[in-house]
């Protein structure tokens, strides 16, 4: 039975209601993220911890609040990951979603970093962070089967090594500062006393992503905005880290890293135009134990570039015998 035309104006009347309503709805939602975009930031990052099956904790230690992302069964073997300068905790969140089924995974922002506390009168270079994420280990339920630490991180978890050696039964450092490399145009204008890193227009954002991507991820608007804002407030905080990096602490691990008695796996991108590759073998050198990895056109983000093999590469080492 076809409808009557009075039935199909009723229809015709229906739709265009339920057209406008979401046009109403597009364009008030479109108004809300131009004055804030960090929401549609934090949108992204929610449904990245849904993926992962990960939610955030927050940790007391001292005087400082560490926030970190927690994932995986409780009783499975304990993952410990640090991110690098200008990361973050969700930096980790891709590769929290392949190994959370058999791991327990654990991201914190590193103090001073994310969400974790800052206060302006401390020191977060690498030293002084090591000393801290040895005090934040010490905090957790127990001792981690594997500590991975990307870039500073690394640096910083090669420190805990080396000074806690107790506390670190397996390490994997990946794409690690902390130790010489052959010199590439990221440190010499390190060295100059730029800051290759700063992010404060879209322009800056794009030279970022392709200094530590091989293959830039497309970064949409409002999200893009909601980043450069964060960045521009970080600023002066990454030039004051950067500053200690570049200073006496740019190779504080070098000479103890005979003192790392745990097997070690140094994980990197052979295109990485930040930490170059010749690290992998400075470390391997002053090493006990090391195993090396070398990746394949990932950049300086091989947990987000190469999920797959990172993960594979993390599973292996967590397997080794702990000294």
């Amino acid at each position: 039975m076809r409808p009557s035309p009075l039935h199909r104006s009723r229809l015709r009347r229906s739709r265009r209601w339920r057209l406008l309503l979401l046009a109403f709805v597009a364009t008030v939602a479109a108004l809300l993220l131009a004055v804030n975009p960090r929401w549609a930031l934090e949108a992204y990052f929610a449904a990245l911890r849904w993926q992962a099956g990960a939610h955030e904790a927050r940790v007391a230690v001292g005087s400082d609040v560490i926030v970190q992302l927690e994932a995986g069964p409780a009783d499975a073997p304990l993952v410990v990951l640090l991110h690098g300068f200008t990361g973050g905790k969700e930096n980790f969140l891709p590769l929290m979603a392949e190994l959370a089924p058999t791991y327990r995974m654990i991201a914190p922002d590193l103090p001073g970093w994310g969400e974790s506390t800052r206060r302006a009168d401390a020191d977060y270079g690498v030293v002084a962070q090591s000393e801290r994420i040895s005090a934040w280990l010490k905090a957790l339920p127990r001792k981690p089967d594997l500590l991975v630490g990307h870039s500073m991180g690394g640096h910083i978890a090669a420190l805990v090594a080396a000074n806690h050696p107790e506390q670190v039964k397996r390490l994997a450092l990946m794409s690690s500062a902390g130790v010489p490399f052959k010199e590439n145009a990221f440190a010499k204008a390190v060295l100059q006393g730029g800051h290759p890193f700063a992010v404060d227009n879209r322009s800056s954002l794009d030279a970022y992503l392709g200094l530590v991507f091989t293959d830039p991820p497309f970064v949409p608007w409002p999200v893009d905005r909601a980043f450069i804002e964060h960045r521009i407030a970080d600023h002066d905080f990454e030039v004051a880290v950067l500053n200690r990096m570049r200073g006496e602490e740019a190779f504080a691990v070098q000479p103890l890293l005979g003192r790392i008695r745990a097997p070690v796996l140094l994980l990197w991108c052979d295109d990485d135009r930040v930490i170059d590759p010749s690290a992998a073998a400075v470390y391997a050198e002053g090493l006990a134990t090391s195993r090396t990895v070398m990746l394949s056109g990932c950049g300086h983000m091989p947990m987000v570039a190469e999920v797959d093999a990172v993960a594979q590469a993390l599973r292996t080492q967590a397997a080794l015998p702990a000294p």
